[in-house]
Order: structure tokens, then sequence, then C-alpha cells
């Protein structure tokens, strides 16, 4: 397996994408600010099962394989490795079966569009969705 250092979800209901409100703590990256589900690798994971892994402990979700794909990025983290961004479409019952977990302030579904514009979202982020989003 290829080295990487993580991996985040671009999950869409709709119009609206599942974020959370990063805590705000000195020496976080990005504190207070909009994040996609995910983080990083743990062990020899692969991309997927590190997306996989991280949603079900950030939101209790276990979403299948085959709903998701994506694709490599560099790393803002750390240039030398590349990291993931998962597409996947989210169900009314996935979204009530959400059970935010004890990272981050709050979650919301928030209109694509909203998060592209939005002055505390990630902004490596905002590059990913629009080159994945554009690909599609």
């Amino acid at each position: 397996m290829t080295a990487f250092h993580g991996a985040k979800l671009l999950l869409t209901h709709e119009s609206r994408m599942l974020v959370y409100l990063r805590d705000d703590r000195h020496g976080l990256p990005f504190p207070a600010h909009w994040d996609l589900p995910g983080g990083g690798r743990e062990g020899g994971e692969s991309p997927l099962d590190c997306a996989r892994r991280e949603l079900l402990e950030e939101f209790a979700l276990h979403l299948p394989p085959e709903r998701l794909s994506g694709r490599a990025f560099p790393s803002h983290a750390n240039p030398r490795l590349s990291s993931w961004l998962f597409r996947g479409t989210l169900s009314a019952d996935d979204i009530a079966a959400i059970r935010f977990g004890d990272e981050g302030q709050e979650w919301r579904l928030m209109p694509v569009i909203e998060y592209l514009d939005h002055a505390r979202s990630i902004p490596h982020f905002c590059s990913w969705i629009r080159a994945l989003t554009l690909s599609a």
C-alpha cells in the first residue's frame, strides 16, 4: 500500500453535504472551521478503510465500500504524501442514524455552495471538492 496521510469524505444528500464544526482549541489545525468527516491514517489501513473507520468513529455511520469513490490529492499537512477524498451519497435513513461523536462542536448538512464560499471552510478541501465534482 502506498503511503498516504489521511482520507476525508464528501457525503451529500441532495445539494447539501455533511460537515462538522471543529473544536476551538489552541494548536489544532483550522480551529472552529467547518470540516469534512475523516482523518489520519492508522497503521497499514487503506485510504478507503481509513475513511470508513473515521466515519464510524465521528458519526456512527457505516457505509459499504461500493457506495464510495475517490481520488488522491497532495496532502496539505505533509506535501510528501497524498490524502484522499471520497465521494458518496447519504440517504434519509443514513442521516437519521447519525450519532455525533466527541470530536467537534456540532454537525450539519450544509449546502455545498455555502461550504465553498464559507469564511470558515477549510480552503484546500474547497479545491478538492471542486476538482472532484467537476470530474464527475
